[in-house]
């Protein structure tokens, strides 16, 4: 089996198992999202060929955009990474006193 696809099924366990945490059937939740049962079920199997805008339904539903943010996320810069971690701090001065 490809890797992804055992990412896929896992992914699709997640939602199973979001969807019964919430206590929802699979007709009330796939209604929610906007797919067909046979839908939802294919994306609870993993199914490759669902296609991308029922997931980000789905997350948004199950109020998980943030992770959205995680797919293909842009790639931090180490030199930019060390110099903000090595800058030095601000210089701040000290506030008037009224004499």
């Amino acid at each position: 089996m490809h890797p992804a696809d055992i990412k896929l099924k896992a992914l699709g366990s997640r939602l199973r198992a979001e969807r019964l945490k919430r206590d929802e059937t699979q007709s009330i939740f796939a209604a929610r999202i906007g797919v067909s049962i046979p839908t939802l079920h294919k994306m609870e199997a993993g199914d490759p060929t669902v296609i991308i805008g029922s997931w980000s339904r789905a997350l948004e539903i199950l109020d998980r955009r943030e992770d959205w943010d995680a797919l293909l996320r842009e790639d931090e810069d180490l030199f930019e990474k060390y110099e903000r971690l090595h800058a030095p701090p601000p210089r701040r001065r000290a506030s008037r006193r009224p004499s």
